[in-house]
């Protein structure tokens, strides 16, 4: 299935969000949060200090839990995450992005920002019955997660370090 611009980036920002928090953390610094923030383009309020880092680590393992969540589970977190944060979904055009849809102001905390979005994903996948696309690496030391887009599913590790990691392993038993 082909999900709209606005699902697949926000479900591919929040699977590297949730992977940063993987040994070893790669979101420590409030420069890293600008980087990541540059990279999935998220527009609206940012503080870039502290504190603000602070909250967006800390809703990485609640975001963890939704995307690895079954069907049920995951309608139940979506519902709330929507609820606690009032969302209201508009549909908005910036920068060079065409319509896509917000569903809390541009003002809104990031983490908030972060979560709703995430949400709003997710519906798409639930709706979808597609929540098979998110799964976690297939290495066995690594308890990354993979959002696979592919068409024909064939996604199964985080990276590119764990998929070299794995195929050199094959390499080398297959030598024996």
């Amino acid at each position: 299935m082909v999900f709209a611009h606005d699902t697949e980036a926000a479900l591919l920002a929040a699977v590297e969000l949730v992977n940063s928090a993987e040994d070893p953390d790669t979101l420590t610094e409030t420069a890293q949060l600008a980087e990541f923030l540059h990279r999935h383009v998220y527009t609206g309020a940012h503080a870039d200090d502290a504190a603000e880092l602070a909250a967006v680590r800390a809703i990485r393992a609640p975001l963890r839990r939704l995307l690895t969540s079954d069907r049920d589970a995951a309608v139940i977190l979506v519902n709330d995450t929507l609820a606690e944060h009032r969302a209201v979904p508009q549909l908005v055009r910036h920068g060079d992005i065409d319509y896509h849809v917000h569903a809390v102001p541009p003002e809104a905390a990031l983490p908030v920002r972060i979560a709703v979005e995430t949400a709003m994903a997710m519906i798409d996948l639930i709706r979808a019955d597609d929540l098979s696309r998110l799964t976690v690496c297939a290495d066995d030391t690594c308890d990354g997660l993979v959002l696979d887009l592919s068409r024909n599913r064939s996604r199964r590790y985080c990276s590119t370090a764990c998929g070299n990691r794995n195929a050199v392993a094959a390499y080398r038993a297959r030598q024996k």
